[in-house]
């Protein structure tokens, strides 16, 4: 297992300065924005239509000895707003189209939400099952809209040698380990999971809890942290809708990795992630709104390469 990096948190910097930075913490992944909610800074889909640019693209992260362990296209293919929903699927289809071109077999999205109808115009994420209209409205999402999408969907990708890591987010109607595992089961076993630990913490899932129940189904990982504050969690619950900067008041905030759970819960969580078969890159993502990009990215590397060459496997004398 290894340190990667998501780079929207460094945007600001040409693709060359990021990689050099990378490299001076050690780290040689990346996970990069194609565009759609993550952007892209650091990976033009043009270069589906470049060769000379795709060749420059490829020669930058050979030089630097850099790896991509993703092309992140993060958006709602599934918005009830026709224009939206096909620009942001026109990204994904072209991003599962350039990783076969790189040669790299993930790429990471949201499931999508679509509205409560055909006439809808804002998607419409069902948290509960009463009054009894919210069921039929999940009922015709799911069986109208995400079903024949996804079906699809997964077999563009499959027979382009891609497979897709949805990211389970509140808002989508994959949000958990059992919707997670419910489309899994609707669109077959090239699609799986971009498991993201923060976003169980605030739905009070137990994120080491649900590695067992998620299993073969985790394709990739990012690395990110929640804090919860108990004293307003009483006022709000975990559905919280107050800005991300109102930290006083939320129920909880995202943080840097050690900054909402210590080491020994992260050792722990890497250990869990290899005995269930991933073995692959921890990704940083930085959301913490206490602390700037540069900050965040310097503790949760330092944090977490400790742990990681912590718990590599040493080879067992009785094998």
């Amino acid at each position: 297992m290894k340190v990667g990096v998501f780079t929207p948190l460094l945007s600001q910097l040409p693709f060359d300065a990021v990689l050099k930075k990378l490299r001076s913490y050690d780290i040689n992944a990346v996970e990069l924005g194609t565009g759609n909610y993550p952007g892209g800074a650091h990976c033009k889909l043009s270069m589906l239509e470049n060769a000379t640019e795709l060749a420059e693209f490829q020669r930058k992260l050979n030089d630097h000895g850099v790896t991509i362990s993703a092309l992140s296209c993060h958006g709602n293919p599934l918005h009830p707003d026709k224009a939206q929903r096909e620009a942001m699927l026109k990204v994904s289809r072209e991003t599962i189209l350039l990783a076969e071109k790189l040669g790299v077999k993930t790429t990471v999205d949201f499931s999508g939400c679509p509205g409560d109808s055909p006439t809808a115009i804002a998607p419409n994420w069902v948290t509960c099952p009463w009054p009894p209209e919210f069921l039929k409205i999940l009922d015709w999402q799911w069986n109208e809209v995400v079903a024949p999408f996804w079906i699809e969907h997964a077999k563009f990708a499959a027979d382009h040698g891609v497979r897709i890591a949805v990211e389970m987010h509140p808002g989508f109607v994959v949000y958990n380990p059992e919707t997670m595992l419910k489309l899994r089961a609707i669109a077959g076993q090239n699609v799986g999971c971009n498991y993201d630990p923060s976003h169980m913490f605030w739905q009070q899932i137990d994120p080491i809890a649900a590695i067992r129940v998620l299993g073969d189904a985790i394709f990739h990982v990012h690395a990110k942290d929640t804090q919860i504050y108990s004293a307003n969690l009483v006022k709000t619950g975990v559905l919280d809708t107050k800005a991300y900067t109102d930290e006083r008041n939320r129920s909880w905030i995202f943080r840097t990795c050690g900054y909402g759970h210590g080491a020994e819960w992260w050792k722990e969580f890497v250990s869990t992630l290899r005995m269930f078969g991933y073995d692959d890159v921890l990704s940083i993502e930085h959301e913490d709104s206490l602390l700037s990009p540069e900050e965040g990215l310097t503790k949760a590397a330092q944090f977490l390469k400790e742990i990681v060459i912590n718990e590599q496997p040493a080879a067992a004398w009785w094998v």
